[in-house]
């Protein structure tokens, strides 16, 4: 059975895409711990982080950091803190969230709402910074 990213990939899921290529997807987390938190992932369904090939691996850090750069541009903060859980969806990905303290990454603390247009909006925002 695919996974819910996977089922993303294949658009039977919609998400607010911020960046995609042949290989790699990022799109908001759809329950942010910050504005701008947004999932990075191999569109390869390959459940845990290092069990990925040199490349795509090599690949999916490099995709990561060209999201991350963009995320900066468009929302206020210190610095993108990164994280790889890779517990609650058994498919590869990276965490990109926006700090402004150490707290901002506590995956304990309530998750923030924001309607679908607010979504979209800066889903289109982080991803016009997008550079190749």
């Amino acid at each position: 059975m695919p996974t819910i990213f996977t089922r993303i990939v294949l658009g039977e899921i919609p998400c607010y895409k911020v960046a995609e290529d042949d290989h790699y997807l990022a799109f908001l987390d759809i329950n942010p711990l910050q504005e701008g938190h947004t999932l990075v992932i191999p569109k390869t369904e390959i459940d845990y982080i290092l069990s990925l090939d040199d490349s795509l691996h090599a690949g999916l850090w490099n995709f990561a950091k060209k999201v991350g750069k963009a995320i900066e541009k468009v929302v206020p903060c210190q610095r993108i803190g990164i994280t790889v859980i890779g517990l609650e969806v058994p498919h590869a990905h990276i965490h990109l969230i926006p700090l402004k303290s150490m707290f901002d990454m506590d995956f304990r603390k309530p998750k923030l709402h924001f309607t679908p247009e607010e979504f979209q909006h800066l889903a289109d925002r982080i991803h016009a910074e997008i550079k190749d």
